[in-house]
């Protein structure tokens, strides 16, 4: 009986600590220095918007310095070889004009679904020629935009060793630390940034890979077994694991690189397929500002909005207020 009461007593008191977790700002009163992904793959093949459209809206509406953008290797190298960084060099220098300083994700697993963008030459090649041509892809596209001063930061592949999740091989640690080495011989000056999921991984195999460590945050999220449902970590979940990274890794700045601001839902249908009222339920406009306002209180400084794209959608449907609160927020 005694020991019952003990299990139960502890069960309590962390349940009653888990409750007060949640009061916890390490903010400090102070605002995050916010930053926004732009994929052009997601704006024009995903929701059908004019890319550069977006883009410029994007840059002339939100008063942010920070940007992520995304080099896609079925855009840069459709033929093996053959190089088209047109749209991209577009991206890069419009930044530049309005002081923006970039995080450029590059590699074979990148943002956006389905995860790995493979060139269709390069799909079904074997494993070891795969690799090759990965990293014969990436020593182009850095030498060709180290010399970009508004690039800050290389983000080598998106979510790496996360298996779970994407369209992708296996993981390889083996070959990461290949790609990150090629990286830093060609340009030593910038940091090397990898990411992690936020909710599913412990970061034990990427933290302290690289300089920067970029996590996620998604709070409503989606599968199969469940349905919709929300996390239920407290800001303090990512807070103290920052912690722990920059005090007892090599990385020495933690990130937030994907704060979700849009909805996911079902894999099943594209997000342009889903009626309005549908995709509320999936993720309201007080998501947004209480995304907005968890992300604060983890204080955190750098953290990296995941949704602009679709908002402009929603705006160009007749909603404009996501774009609208994320504008006052910056």
């Amino acid at each position: 009986m005694k020991k019952k009461f003990m299990i139960l007593l502890i069960l309590i008191i962390l349940f009653l600590l888990y409750l007060l977790s949640w009061t916890f700002d390490f903010s400090k009163g102070k605002k995050p220095d916010w930053g926004l992904t732009f994929s052009q793959y997601y704006a024009e093949k995903e929701l059908g918007l004019d890319f550069k459209k977006v883009y410029q809206d994007l840059l002339n509406d939100f008063k942010v310095k920070n940007l992520r953008l995304i080099a896609y290797w079925d855009y840069l190298e459709p033929e093996k070889g053959k190089f088209n960084f047109e749209d991209l060099d577009w991206q890069v220098k419009e930044a530049e004009k309005h002081g923006k300083e970039i995080i450029l994700v590059i590699g074979l697993r990148v943002p956006r679904w389905p995860e790995c963008h493979f060139s269709s030459w390069a799909k079904d090649l074997p494993r070891e020629e795969l690799e090759e041509n990965l990293l014969d892809y990436l020593k182009e596209v850095v030498n060709h935009y180290k010399d970009f001063s508004s690039i800050t930061t290389w983000q080598v592949e998106n979510e790496p060793l996360f298996g779970l999740f994407g369209n992708c091989p296996n993981p390889s640690k083996n070959l990461l630390k290949k790609e990150i080495n090629l990286v830093k011989s060609i340009d030593k000056k910038r940091p090397i940034m990898i990411t992690d999921s936020g909710e599913l991984s412990l970061w034990l195999n990427s933290a302290g890979l690289s300089e920067i460590f970029g996590t996620t945050c998604y709070r409503i999220v989606w599968n199969e077994f469940f349905g919709s449902y929300k996390h239920f970590w407290p800001p303090v979940f990512y807070t103290f694991r920052a912690f722990l990274v920059e005090k007892f890794t090599k990385s020495k700045e933690v990130i937030i690189a994907e704060f979700q601001a849009e909805p996911w839902a079902t894999r099943e249908r594209s997000i342009v397929n889903i009626p309005l009222k549908e995709q509320t339920r999936y993720f309201k406009l007080k998501d947004l500002k209480d995304n907005l306002e968890f992300a604060k209180k983890t204080g955190i400084k750098q953290i990296y909005l995941w949704g602009a794209e679709w908002w402009y959608w929603r705006k160009t449907k007749g909603d404009d207020s996501f774009w609208q609160l994320a504008k006052s927020t910056f």
